[in-house]
């Protein structure tokens, strides 16, 4: 696998790859990205991964400096998954200035997450638009997990012209149903052993609307009940149409089931598509 930290070399060594399939990261990997890389292959006839942490995704009181930065063992699990070329820019070389050009998403930023991290969405729309320019790919690759981010990159590459199909894979669990994600790292034994407690409620209130339940808030409110009774702190939990996250308005059917809670110092998200 080749490491490119230089925008320059990395273009050049893209020059005559064919197609190419796109996971952009921001690295201390976990099954669940790998996966993502396998899946790639069947895309692109190159596949490129970025580790890149963010700063302007991030708010002023997250976790920015604290985020975990694994990159030996992330490079050493990319050239197992088959990734032909990684981009690992430093932050001077992917913003040499201060990105005063930013990607504006619609209101859909401002919904969920976006309520409890401002800013969070235009940060990752101009990082991921800043990425693809610099790759160039056919094809990008990201997780369902973070859903509402998801959308808000499908719109920005639709409403752009990005001549680039988006691709979601689906979320990869441990055998008790908790997502995979880089931050469960931060949870205690007794959070780790807590933490399942989120996906069982989103797998309650999809059995219930399964079996023809239409009292969302109803449902929402025993599951954040149920997660605040437990010692959690939960920002949301809430029922949406998957096409726009907007409140289901009649007998629509393609839904999702999304929260964010925090457990101890920990916030963690999921979701599950009805």
């Amino acid at each position: 696998m080749q490491i490119h930290p230089r925008i320059a070399d990395l273009r050049a060594a893209l020059k005559g790859r064919g197609r190419i399939a796109f996971v952009p990261t921001m690295g201390n990997l976990h099954a669940g990205h790998l996966s993502l890389m396998r899946e790639a292959r069947a895309h692109g006839d190159t596949v490129v991964a970025s580790i890149f942490v963010n700063r302007l995704q991030f708010g002023p009181n997250e976790d920015f400096d604290q985020y975990p930065r694994t990159f030996e063992a992330d490079c050493e699990k990319l050239a197992a998954a088959g990734v032909d070329l990684l981009f690992a820019p430093t932050e001077a070389e992917l913003y040499p200035e201060p990105q005063e050009y930013v990607v504006e998403p619609p209101a859909i930023q401002h919904l969920l997450d976006g309520e409890f991290r401002p800013g969070h969405f235009r940060g990752v729309a101009t990082v991921v638009l800043k990425l693809f320019n610099v790759v160039q790919p056919q094809v990008a690759l990201f997780g369902k997990k973070d859903y509402q981010q998801l959308l808000v990159i499908r719109g920005m590459t639709r409403q752009l012209a990005l001549p680039i199909d988006i691709v979601g894979g689906e979320t990869v669990r441990a055998d008790d149903g908790l997502a995979l994600s880089s931050r469960n790292g931060y949870l205690s034994p007794a959070e780790r052993q807590e933490a399942t407690r989120l996906y069982r409620e989103l797998s309650r209130i999809r059995d219930a609307i399964r079996a023809g339940e239409t009292d969302y808030a109803g449902l929402e409110r025993a599951a954040v009940a149920a997660l605040d009774g437990a010692g959690w702190k939960t920002d949301y939990v809430a029922v949406r149409q998957q096409s726009d996250l907007r409140p289901p308005t009649g007998p629509e059917r393609a839904l999702v089931v999304l929260a964010a809670s925090r457990l101890g110092a920990t916030r963690l998200i999921d979701n599950i598509e009805i």
